[in-house]
């Protein structure tokens, strides 16, 4: 059984706003245990998670629905080189934002084995194993906010024909607003969800930086909606999957090729 490609359309503000699903791309900024586990580089920090916690449930619940309906999935991960030759010069201010957050420390995973503070290839690095990668999702690297910053993301989603992208993840003033600036820049339209975003910046303030970001994003930037709107334009009805269509007697069918591949 295959998904046939087709169009659909998303309740957001300030308007709905249509996309195909072989055109359309899940972006998952950040989503790993330094910003949102106990132990992680936030935590640590003083920095309470439970806003990015909170936003684990509805992800997950949209990623599953955007899979069954063959749209891709794309993973975006904050974490430096080993050497930390990737976080700029001593004076960057890549290097110096993030030396309050111990970044490259060794530091003990929850099992006890041996990890790094944003460094690659660590449990501190790992996506949260609630929203963990499946078999078919792309999962890239980042050395700065955005995501499209010496990343081959921009180049991914050329080769897939993607003009349009879901963004999902946290924080959202940080990493997904710069995410979702670039991609404007590079003419993507952005659906930023809502419930699945998360801003522990300012949370405590009259204004918070969620809202703050959420205001910016819709009049500037991008289109915004929530979970449930997307999961609902994204259910699969009986219509949208067809049987392949059978090879010749004796012979296996031909496998059908990803769209934009």
């Amino acid at each position: 059984m295959v998904t046939q490609p087709r169009t659909f359309e998303v309740a957001a503000r300030p308007s709905s706003l249509s996309m195909r699903s072989d055109r359309t791309a899940v972006i998952v900024v950040d989503m790993q245990n330094d910003f949102a586990s106990p132990g992680g580089m936030f935590e640590r920090a003083g920095v309470d998670v439970r806003c990015i916690q909170a936003i684990v449930a509805p992800t997950a619940a949209l990623l599953d629905t955007a899979r069954a309906a063959g749209v891709p999935v794309i993973y975006l991960k904050m974490g430096f080189q080993p050497d930390l030759s990737d976080t700029g010069a001593p004076a960057s201010p890549t290097w110096l934002k993030h030396l309050p957050f111990e970044v490259g420390a060794e530091v003990p995973a929850p099992d006890g084995t041996p990890s790094r503070i944003l460094i690659r290839e660590t449990w501190n690095t790992d996506i949260v194993d609630e929203l963990r990668p499946h078999d078919g999702d792309v999962v890239l690297y980042k050395n700065r906010y955005s995501g499209f910053y010496q990343t081959d993301l921009d180049r991914q989603l050329r080769a897939r024909e993607i003009d349009t992208l879901i963004v999902v993840g946290a924080t959202t003033s940080v990493c997904v607003e710069s995410t979702v600036r670039d991609a404007t820049f590079r003419d993507y339209r952005c659906l930023v969800v809502e419930d699945c975003t998360a801003e522990p910046i300012g949370a405590d303030a009259a204004r918070t930086n969620q809202e703050a970001s959420m205001t910016v994003l819709e009049l500037l930037f991008a289109w915004i909606t929530d979970s449930t709107a997307v999961v609902e334009a994204f259910r699969l009805r009986p219509s949208d999957v067809v049987a392949q269509p059978a090879g010749p007697p004796g012979r296996q069918a031909p496998a059908r090729q990803p769209s934009g591949s």
